[in-house]
């Protein structure tokens, strides 16, 4: 499908429209940090979700709100109090690969970050550079396990400098930066710009993307999303992320 770029704009951002709005809630993983309210509790629990968010959305769903009950619905609470026999109950814990082992260690890191490094949000912003989060991310990596920890649990942690297209850490800051007053993506991160996010490139939308001629690359590794984040730029600089309601509503509501 070639279409001019005014013409691709113009149908993007129709889809954007039909997609970025409460009603995207409700099947998807975001409903999950969308129970909290407190700015600690959204983005430990948007962290996890986005964490566990690959494979079936039900079950993702699920085995996210299982989490949240495991943290006595309180994550920040208990990342910041818990003692270690709090910890054995999330042993049982599992999602595909994702394990008790690596939900434990994932506490323990994050209690890390919020003691020693300012929390999460502060995490991000102080190495973000050129304007782009991937460097962010990987330096995220770096402090993340800077504590004791298992090999294991790395694989759950992407690094966009090993050309990983970091899908689930790019969709999560999506979350936490976009601020658009739709009601989906939080915005409650004010220390950086929709500008610097890249869009979360997974099966569905770097299909999508290829079909409408935004990406040529065939992988989605993180050569494929600077491409696709070059493309999206081309079309809204301040806000090129937006079109990821496109590209996924696109993919798998409307199998494009």
């Amino acid at each position: 499908m070639k279409l001019k770029k005014a013409e691709l704009k113009d149908f993007l951002d129709e889809k954007v429209i039909l997609y970025n709005n409460p009603k995207f809630i409700e099947s998807d993983p975001i409903q999950v940090p969308h129970r909290f309210s407190k700015k600690e509790d959204i983005e430990i629990a948007g962290f996890l979700t986005a964490t566990i968010a690959w494979g079936n959305r039900k079950s993702i769903i699920n085995n996210a709100n299982k989490m949240m009950e495991l943290l006595d619905h309180s994550p920040f609470e208990f990342i910041m109090q818990h003692q270690d026999t709090d910890l054995e109950k999330l042993m049982p814990f599992v999602h595909r690969t994702f394990n008790g082992y690596d939900f434990i260690q994932f506490i323990k890191s994050l209690q890390h970050i919020y003691q020693n490094h300012k929390g999460l949000e502060a995490l991000f912003a102080k190495n973000a550079k050129d304007g782009s989060l991937q460097n962010s991310i990987h330096e995220f990596k770096n402090v993340f396990f800077e504590i004791p920890h298992l090999e294991r649990t790395k694989k759950h942690v992407s690094d966009p400098l090993k050309n990983s297209a970091a899908k689930r850490i790019n969709m999560f800051l999506r979350w936490m930066v976009r601020n658009d007053n739709n009601g989906v993506d939080f915005g409650i991160w004010h220390s950086l710009s929709p500008t610097q996010l890249s869009c979360p490139l997974d099966v569905h939308s770097g299909n999508v993307a290829r079909k409408l001629g935004l990406l040529k690359r065939k992988q989605n590794d993180g050569k494929s999303l600077a491409e696709l984040d070059t493309s999206l730029k081309q079309l809204d600089p301040n806000d090129p992320v937006k079109y990821d309601f496109a590209l996924f509503g696109l993919g798998v509501f409307e199998g494009f």
